[in-house]
């Protein structure tokens, strides 16, 4: 495995683990509260679809041109890159909420008690858990694909992101409670810092240009792409807020909609 197979096997698991943990938080704390049974179902339902849109989609990907599927990857890992990489940068400069699993789980207990009991199955318990685990998984899925497709090996990414799930899934059942420990804005930055610097090497290589000395050049660029937004955070620390650290909504595929009996949407990210 070369340094950039390596790299880029350490974003998928980074990326998968901290959408596996805000998903176990979740189901956890809808399956605690409701009925076991139907979450775990919608679990399962969100699983299945996953892997057929990394099954259909990773094969579509590998039959394109290696330059337009460059180009694409770039583009694709590119935007999440920048798009995890601009909420790490708030958070550290105090502009975003940090993420909170123990709040997070409080807050889903909470909206899960307040909906209306079921018998028997429970629609809400499967809606959330579905929409919950499909929605974190969406991001990670095209992670997936794209890193998978572009080295012409999708197994691996998706291996990599399911090792990450796995030992999500066992610390979270050793410890029988939101993994709060897990310093997932720490992981955030750095999942950002990686995805950003694939997205430019691969989006240049794609465009027609070579990098000096090839993969030998991701340590720089990616030295690059952190000291860039350590300074970004550095600069938005000194300058005054007009709005304060703000509440932390919205974020990677993580406003997930309740069914009509709760009109609850806690922060995620």
């Amino acid at each position: 495995m070369s340094g950039a197979e390596a790299s880029l096997a350490v974003s998928v698991f980074l990326a998968c683990a901290v959408e596996a943990v805000e998903a176990f938080t979740i189901v956890l704390a809808v399956g605690t509260t409701r009925r076991w049974s139907s979450a775990l179902l919608g679990v399962g339902a969100a699983v299945l679809v996953l892997a057929v849109l990394v099954g259909v989609l990773g094969s579509a990907l590998t039959r394109l041109p290696i330059d337009a599927l460059r180009l694409l990857v770039g583009v694709v890992l590119l935007a999440m890159g920048l798009q995890w990489l601009r909420k790490a940068v708030l958070r550290a400069a105090g502009r975003k909420a940090l993420h909170d699993e123990a709040a997070t789980f409080a807050e889903e207990r909470a909206a899960a008690a307040e909906a209306p009991a079921e018998a028997g199955f429970d629609s809400y318990a499967f809606a959330v858990c579905f929409k919950a685990v499909l929605l974190e998984g969406l991001e990670v899925a095209f992670i997936v694909l794209t890193v998978g497709a572009n080295q012409d090996d999708v197994a691996l990414a998706a291996t990599v992101a399911a090792v990450a799930v796995l030992v999500v899934l066992a610390a979270g059942l050793a410890a029988r409670a939101p993994l709060a420990r897990v310093p997932e804005n720490t992981m955030k930055f750095a999942v950002g810092v990686l995805l950003t610097t694939f997205g430019v090497f691969w989006g240049a290589e794609g465009a027609g240009l070579s990098w000096p000395g090839g993969e030998a050049a991701l340590p720089f660029l990616a030295a690059a792409v952190l000291a860039a937004s350590l300074l970004a955070v550095r600069h938005l620390r000194r300058r005054p807020s007009a709005h304060g650290g703000g509440s932390d909504h919205g974020g990677e595929a993580e406003q997930h909609q309740r069914p009509a009996a709760a009109d609850h949407d806690p922060a995620r990210q």
